[in-house]
């Protein structure tokens, strides 16, 4: 399959599907929190495929990896948040599991495609 823009990336399809279970995850925090780690987790995983667009539309490989850089650091925001939540029992762990599972996953992708466009700047 050929990449034609960031839609095909699987990395920016597995990214999109964090950002709807953080979404749906989060609908269920408290009240008190809309302002403060709902706010934050949400930003944090939209945060992650954002950056993949962003950086497949740049000009340069140099600034791809830069924002590959910025979507793992928003994922790894977003695994702290969820071990955040679930410490003040505002998830299960299983649910914190899930997330986590996938956001491992998630960090794998970006880890290949970041070594992918690293090694074509080497040539």
């Amino acid at each position: 399959m050929s990449v034609k823009n960031y839609r095909d990336l699987r990395v920016w399809q597995a990214a999109m599907d964090l950002v709807v279970m953080v979404y749906e995850k989060s609908e269920k925090f408290p009240a008190k929190e809309l302002y403060g780690l709902t706010s934050q987790i949400r930003r944090a995983a939209v945060s992650v495929p954002s950056n993949i667009a962003e950086g497949h539309t740049r000009e340069s490989t140099k600034e791809y990896l830069h924002h590959l850089s910025i979507a793992d650091a928003s994922l790894a925001e977003v695994e702290t948040q969820i071990e955040i939540a679930f410490r003040l029992n505002y998830c299960t762990q299983e649910e914190r599991d899930k997330i986590l599972t996938h956001s491992t996953l998630l960090g794998k992708q970006l880890y290949s495609l970041h070594n992918a466009l690293q090694s074509r700047t080497q040539k």
